[in-house]
């Protein structure tokens, strides 16, 4: 028996399709992709969608399986549990850091990688303490308060300015995240934060696969770090999609699909 933690995953499509990883982020779930995203991409892709550590149906008991170092290890795994010797590989916020993560760590196993408002990381050690305590911070609020009012919090953040919270999308998107183990997500802050991973900036010009980052028009923040991995990073182009903040895939699915779609094929 592995020792292994066991990850949820979801699938669609037929196996005989090129395969495709999508992973989720922070809050989120495979189901993040399974209910706007996969069933449109499924006719020509092997989707497989994880529920990362401290989401969803993945709780490990130990901290060390939250670390990047050990998720990447363990979507490998997965692949190999699967026969898949290589795939495509697209990542929206935590889950395009650790989709970066893998395609500079394991780039034999990856064709063409779409980071959606992802970073490399934080560049300074100071940036990254200041990092590490804010999320200790709000580790704790998970912990002392009910999800409901973190979920009020975490959108009040100017990243999700444009997020429309009265839409029955939206509705539903949130109560999804209603359904997350605070406990599992704090760990998650605590140990695969954006403060504890490592920086991966100066090692951009090693990728060697395609690289695509999308980033929302209004999303101010993460379009200045998209576009300054692009002067570090010949493999990648920036594609923004207009009149969209952080979660592109969310709030413009069909022009996300469309470029998502346009990549994969060249």
């Amino acid at each position: 028996m592995s020792d292994q933690p066991e990850y949820y995953v979801q699938t669609a499509g037929d196996q005989s399709r090129p395969p495709l990883m999508l992973l989720h982020g922070f809050m989120g779930g495979s189901d993040d992709w399974t209910v706007d995203i996969v069933p449109t991409l499924a006719p020509d892709f092997f989707c497989l969608a994880p529920d990362l550590p401290g989401h969803g149906r993945t709780l490990p008991e130990s901290n060390d399986e939250f670390r990047m170092e050990r998720c990447a290890e363990r979507v490998v795994t997965l692949l190999d549990e699967r026969s898949i010797s290589r795939c495509h590989l697209l990542g929206y916020s935590m889950g395009g850091r650790l989709a970066l993560y893998l395609a500079l760590r394991h780039p034999d196993r990856f064709d063409r990688v779409i980071l959606e408002s992802a970073s490399p990381g934080l560049k300074t050690e100071k940036e990254r303490a200041e990092r590490i305590a804010h999320d200790k911070k709000l580790a704790e609020r998970l912990n002392a308060e009910s999800m409901k009012r973190f979920l009020e919090l975490w959108y009040s953040q100017p990243l999700f300015a444009s997020f429309d919270q009265s839409s029955e999308r939206s509705q539903n998107l949130l109560e999804r995240r209603l359904t997350n183990d605070p406990v599992g997500l704090s760990r998650s802050l605590k140990h695969m934060g954006i403060g504890v991973q490592p920086s991966l900036w100066d090692e951009l010009d090693k990728i060697t696969a395609p690289l695509l980052l999308i980033v929302g028009g209004r999303d101010a923040k993460f379009r200045a770090i998209a576009d300054n991995m692009a002067v570090s990073c010949p493999a990648a182009r920036v594609q923004v999609i207009e009149n969209a903040g952080h979660n592109v895939h969310f709030e413009k699915r069909d022009e996300f699909i469309e470029q998502v779609r346009l990549f994969l094929s060249e």
